[in-house]
């Protein structure tokens, strides 16, 4: 049973009660892993908005509570496709998103136990010596908001408040005007920070240890598996996990879906835009004068093009040739180039995101003019581990006597290079005290003094993210949203690529229309015409060269 109703409203999806767990077999495209990678990641949000300007991160009010990269992007993805109020979701071809954002929950499972442990600390050394530790905040806050700058004297003033502040505590450790409790709670109440700083520094340095280690091991085609046992429900009543689980499964559901949307000069969401379009179109007339033409329907049609493409691998010469393809029908939605989201169809004819085939087969045979979804018989080829997605899609109508078979190319192409950088050693390079001529690197901290100040404030706060995210500000993703298309390039600047995408036009169409003339043939139409504008078009296709056919040159 694919899935049931709980009573709720709410659809399972599932089989059934699983233990989410992603090991080293899952995954294994790039762009999957270098999407999963950027959970893990450290440094400024700045990196990942220039990926995509589409992408949005709000001004933080104190630049203390700004969130890096992985930590921002963790938490924009899991509320996007997890959350109670998720918007349907853009199938990512190419890539395993139900793997990414795993990913993304098992980095904010290690990011909560460091801000635990964090907490505690802060508890321990800020709490009880609160006017002391607003005063290192303070002095910390003005360093990143003079740095901030960019300007080399703003910063070394920000640097000038911090030794400030550190004098001023020593001045208060040796000598006092009070005495008593209060000279005893003032002396303490300066440097019970410092060591509340010490302790928060060894635990961030081995976290962030951890989190570079599962960054590289991703990005080298390794790493460990996205362990989320929160996404377990331990006991009936265990709503967070049931969620958690529910919209996983609908996640998956939504990426085998067989609707896609038509987004105008934007292409296929998805599938990228149209680079191609070839059409056959000819009279219907029989093939002997005095008789007539047997019935058929487009989905005759369409079916008969199915069979013949699942042959593409195949080849009468020893070569490498096509990998297998992916052979599926799909139904078109259009929605505007510039809107905000899209929605799935409901109802009677819908099941798992899916249409069913009998509706399948309906909107091939019927709804070819006017108003109304359109059927596309696509052959897709995932090619570059996942970098290239090729979509060559087929459609069939019908208007009066005209029979139109329209091939179009669509092309998605690889990650953007910013999630295939990895992480750099913390290190630099000096002369040797003696042999002055050699150089030696010296290790330097993963986590430097601001940094471990940004964590250990922002720790007591994780458990609220709306407050969080009021004063750090937040990642906001494009709209609509698909982990694969939002951050991808075009092939045309990658040689291969681009030479891989041109190569397919001319075996894709010649099959469809061998196909289309077997049928024709089959059913006494005269095939004469057809077979000439099939030659012709046979010609074309072999100088195919990428364009804007979404994209109308009209008055």
């Amino acid at each position: 049973m694919a899935g049931f109703d709980d009573g709720s409203g709410a659809y399972d999806f599932s089989p059934g009660a699983q233990v989410p767990l992603t090991g080293s077999g899952g995954g294994q495209t790039a762009p999957t892993q270098a999407l999963a990678s950027a959970a893990y990641r450290d440094g400024p949000v700045t990196d990942l908005l220039a990926a995509n300007e589409g992408a949005k991160a709000s001004a933080p009010r104190f630049s203390l509570f700004e969130p890096n990269l992985g930590e921002a992007f963790s938490h924009a993805v899991r509320t996007r496709m997890l959350g109670g109020a998720r918007k349907a979701m853009i199938q990512s071809f190419g890539c395993e998103p139900q793997v990414v954002v795993e990913h993304c929950l098992a980095a904010d499972r290690i990011r909560r136990e460091r801000d635990a442990r964090l907490t505690a600390v802060m508890v321990l050394f800020g709490v009880l010596f609160l006017p002391g530790v607003l005063l290192w905040l303070g002095g910390f806050q003005l360093r990143r908001t003079l740095a901030g700058s960019q300007d080399r004297r703003a910063g070394a003033l920000g640097m000038g408040v911090i030794v400030a502040l550190g004098v001023l505590a020593a001045v208060f450790v040796l000598r006092l005007p009070f005495t008593g409790f209060w000279a005893i709670y003032l002396r303490v109440m300066l440097v019970a920070p410092v060591v509340g700083w010490l302790l928060a520094k060894q635990i961030c340095e081995r976290y962030a240890k951890d989190l570079r280690s599962r960054w590289e091991g991703l990005l080298s085609g390794g790493g460990v598996g996205a362990k989320i046992p929160e996404a377990v429900p331990y006991a009936p009543g265990d709503a967070g996990a049931e969620s958690i689980r529910l919209n996983l499964a609908k996640l998956a559901a939504e990426q085998r879906s067989n609707i896609v949307f038509y987004a105008g000069p934007r292409g296929i969401l998805g599938m990228g835009p149209r680079w191609g379009s070839w059409q056959l179109a000819e009279e219907l007339v029989p093939a002997s004068p005095g008789t007539e033409i047997n019935p058929f329907r487009s989905w005759d049609v369409a079916r008969a093009i199915h069979d013949q493409l699942r042959m593409l691998e195949r080849t009468p010469l020893h070569t490498g040739g096509f990998p297998k393809p992916s052979v599926r029908h799909w139904v078109a939605v259009h929605v505007g180039e510039g809107a905000s989201g899209v929605s799935r169809p409901e109802g009677q004819n819908v099941e798992a995101y899916s249409y069913k085939e009998f509706e399948v087969q309906r909107i091939c045979n019927e709804q070819q003019f006017d108003s109304g979804n359109r059927h596309y018989l696509g052959v897709q080829f995932v090619l570059w581990d996942g970098q290239l997605v090729l979509n060559m899609l087929i459609s069939v109508t019908v208007l009066h006597h005209t029979l139109r078979i329209e091939v179009t190319g669509h092309a998605l192409g690889p990650i953007s290079s910013v999630f295939f950088s990895k992480p750099s050693p913390r290190k630099k390079t000096v002369s040797k005290s003696i042999r002055f001529w050699e150089t030696k690197d010296i290790e330097l901290p993963l986590i430097q003094s601001a940094e471990v100040v940004r964590l250990a404030v922002r720790a007591p706060l994780t458990w609220f993210p709306p407050v969080l995210d009021f004063l750090g500000g937040k990642l906001s993703l494009p709209e609509p949203f698909g982990l694969r298309h939002v951050w991808a390039d075009r092939p045309w600047r990658h040689r291969f690529m681009a030479d891989d995408t041109l190569r397919a036009a001319t075996p894709v169409l010649r099959v469809v229309h061998a196909a289309t003339l077997k049928v024709l043939k089959e059913n006494n139409v005269d095939i004469e015409k057809f077979g000439a504008r099939s030659l012709n078009l046979s010609g074309q296709v072999q100088a195919a060269e990428p364009g804007n056919a979404d994209v109308y040159n009209a008055p």
